[in-house]
């Protein structure tokens, strides 16, 4: 029985989807054309700004406004500063200045190169509160612990973000900051009585939405407090009850990637992706392998769910208008003249972020040792680091067993040690202790979360592993033509 195309027209416009290439391939296109509501580039779509911009212009052609996003979190979570680190400080490093206007226009900034290159949603900014220390998968990527401050900077980021043109997309809808494990692999369960949530989690939340935030992005976490079993992203009273009717929220629901093991690892994409339909999202975000055949099997999925009367034609109607609505949003901000980028808004915040504890010594002549940590899959393979302003610098597994070695290495060279996230590593730390006890001297450099704080000769934190992060660091500590930094004391 052929489809009907009105029906394959809905359940396009439901579809974010990824593609595999630098070149937009002719299913994209031709799926654009045919109502596919807009792509998500990742890294493997992004070699330069001058193929970025050639790129998201083809796109353009293909329809009237397809929405053109990508994840550009700024900080650990850059897709446009894969090959070298984002110009961003990061949600951890802005919350620790706490300086709302310099969010502001940090994401302003962001937002304004994000529309030179022709990009039109980012799904940011991260409004999460991290309370859970041992968080694997937001971490740096949220503005802080405290409810009110994420609240103050979601406020910010999304006005500021909004304002370049770009529309923004609060994460993760209610809230992934409490968890211990990552939906990427599991399904993580918060476990909290209602009215806390609503206190910590939401409030974020609720301040983006009186901010204007054109979409909203789910989580694929358990919260019985405020729904039912099963993740968020499949959960009516969480995505209409909680952020329809009690938030007030009116733009665009985005599902979290429906590739994740924490929403389809079960039941697969497609019927995952029909639930969460059905439960209230508008625009599928499929992940970043979810190619051609993929997409397919979901449009199929959710023309066949319609047919066998298991979600209503009427629902994807409604989120058909609020994806248009949203690019009708971004088409008429795409007629306003775009900001300028700030020219170095992003190192200024990474060097007010910076905290020193202790008295950083002269360093001549420095090894720096690199205790490697882990990347999640949100964060992907991102350079980090002091490597580009130190000639002596070793990246070294995270093996107390390594220790002697590693000081015979060092010699007699004034030894940093640089962790990233040292609190969720045992390993790590204990290298760390056991390089201190034979240079108590030593400068550590966590350049993650400063949870962990050994006793050291100076400790320098600076909440996040940009390139600009790293710089700041750098600076800091004397590298040969680095600039003078003002980090505040602490």
């Amino acid at each position: 029985m052929p489809h009907d195309p009105t029906l394959v027209r809905l359940a396009n416009a439901t579809l974010l989807v990824p593609f595999e290439a630098y070149k937009a391939p002719r299913w994209i296109l031709d799926g654009l054309a045919e109502g596919i509501s807009g792509v998500c580039l990742f890294h493997n779509n992004l070699e330069s700004a001058e193929q970025i911009t050639e790129l998201n212009a083809h796109l353009a052609e293909a329809t009237d406004t397809p929405l053109i996003s990508l994840d550009e979190e700024g900080g650990d979570v850059t897709r446009i500063g894969q090959a070298h680190g984002s110009e961003y400080p990061g949600n951890a490093a802005l919350g620790a200045v706490d300086d709302p206007d310099l969010t502001r226009a940090t994401l302003r900034s962001l937002g304004g190169q994000l529309t030179e290159l022709g990009f039109n949603l980012d799904l940011a900014p991260t409004v999460d509160v991290n309370v859970a220390d041992d968080n694997p998968v937001i971490g740096t990527r949220s503005f802080g612990s405290d409810p009110e401050l994420v609240a103050r900077h979601a406020t910010a980021a999304v006005l500021g973000l909004q304002e370049s043109g770009v529309a923004a997309c609060a994460k993760h809808f209610p809230g992934h900051g409490a968890t211990s494990q990552d939906s990427h692999h599991v399904l993580p369960r918060v476990e909290a009585e209602a009215d806390l949530l609503r206190a910590r989690e939401l409030l974020p939340f609720r301040a983006a939405v009186d901010a204007g935030v054109r979409s909203i992005l789910t989580a694929h976490i358990e919260m019985p407090a405020l729904g039912g079993p099963g993740p968020a992203t499949l959960d009516h009273r969480i995505l209409n009850g909680v952020l329809r009717d009690e938030l007030g929220f009116t733009g665009s629901v985005i599902s979290d990637a429906m590739e994740m093991q924490g929403v389809s690892d079960r039941i697969g994409i497609p019927e995952a992706s029909v639930l969460a339909v059905a439960a209230g999202c508008d625009l599928l975000c499929l992940g970043r392998f979810v190619y051609a055949d993929g997409v397919e099997a979901v449009r199929s999925a959710l023309v066949e769910a319609v047919r066998d009367g298991r979600l209503s034609g009427e629902r994807l109607e409604e989120a058909a208008e609020r994806n248009a609505e949203m690019r009708a949003w971004v088409r008429g901000a795409a007629t306003r003249e775009a900001p300028l980028v700030a020219d170095d808004i992003g190192l200024s915040g990474a060097r007010r972020a910076a905290r020193v504890h202790g008295v950083l010594p002269p360093l001549r002549d420095p090894f720096v040792v690199e205790v490697d940590a882990p990347a999640n899959v949100a964060v992907g393979e991102v350079p980090w680091g002091l490597d580009p302003w130190f000639p002596k610098v070793e990246r070294v597994a995270p093996d107390p067993a390594a220790a002697e070695r590693i000081l015979d290495t060092v010699g007699d060279h004034d030894l940093v040690v640089v962790v990233r996230d040292a609190h969720r590593y045992p390993d790590a730390r204990a290298l760390t202790a056991r390089l201190l006890k034979a240079r108590p001297e030593a400068v550590v450099v966590e350049m993650g979360l400063p949870i962990w704080r050994p006793e050291c000769g100076a400790h320098v934190s600076t909440y996040g592993a940009a390139h600009v992060n790293g710089r700041t660091a750098a600076e800091l500590l004397g590298a040969p033509g680095a600039v003078d930094a003002a980090p505040v004391k602490g």
